[in-house]
């Protein structure tokens, strides 16, 4: 359960970052895909860091972030790959 809510936290937190930073926005839906993948990959680094976060809320926070991370990833090489 607690993986399925770290995908989820992920598609939300790509979409926020998208539609905050729209300069790195890819789109809804690739805003999501490259959310759930960064949501999945935050859960998974904060696990093996052996960082606790207790809870929900803290799974939902670290999700989000590694969601938005990775978006702001994706849009920073896909504009740098467009100038070129």
């Amino acid at each position: 359960m607690e993986f399925l809510i770290s995908l989820l936290s992920g598609a939300v937190g790509g979409n926020l970052a998208g539609a905050v930073l729209k300069k790195y926005s890819l789109g809804t839906l690739w805003n999501s895909v490259v959310g759930i993948l960064g949501g999945g990959l935050g859960a998974q680094l904060l696990g093996m860091l052996n960082i606790d976060i207790s809870g929900i809320i803290g799974n939902i926070a670290g999700s989000g972030v590694g969601g938005a991370v990775l978006l702001v990833i994706v849009g920073i090489i896909k504009s740098t790959m467009a100038k070129s």
